[in-house]
């Protein structure tokens, strides 16, 4: 399976052919991920080999070379997913973190263009980023 996200042109590999997780992978942006269907609605994906130049999270919180990424995709309904996921890594974390996103299908939506530039962007406005500017005259 491939996933195209808008961000970067970026492409993922998931594998769904039944192979395992290397033992020894080579570092990549996304890791080395394998998927397989659990049932008819959740699809889980689990990913490991991300290289140095990742984080955990936006911040900049860093990983270790053990880092285990757990996702399951799962159809709600016919415009919701839901994504679990699943961080384990032995050296960087006390114990495994776990979050739920949420998404909804957008039919009048199209997949745009977006680069690294920034330059379409207005971070005053733009509220669904976690380093939005702070109001600092309160």
């Amino acid at each position: 399976m491939l996933m195209i996200f808008e961000y970067d042109h970026t492409v993922r590999r998931i594998y769904t052919d039944g192979r395992p997780l290397p033992k020894d992978p080579d570092p990549l942006w996304l890791g080395y991920s394998v998927g397989h269907w659990e049932g008819d609605t959740t699809f889980v994906v689990d990913t490991v080999g991300f290289n140095e130049k990742t984080w955990l999270d936006r911040l900049g919180v860093p990983h270790s070379d053990q880092l285990h990424v757990t996702e399951r995709f799962r159809r709600v309904d016919r415009d919701h997913l839901q994504l679990e996921v699943t961080m384990q890594d032995p050296k960087a974390l006390a114990k495994p973190w776990t979050g739920t996103l949420y998404y909804e299908l957008r039919n009048d939506w199209d997949l745009g263009e977006i680069s690294c530039s920034g330059d379409y962007l207005d971070f005053n406005t733009f509220e669904s980023f976690s380093f939005k500017k702070q109001d600092t005259t309160k």
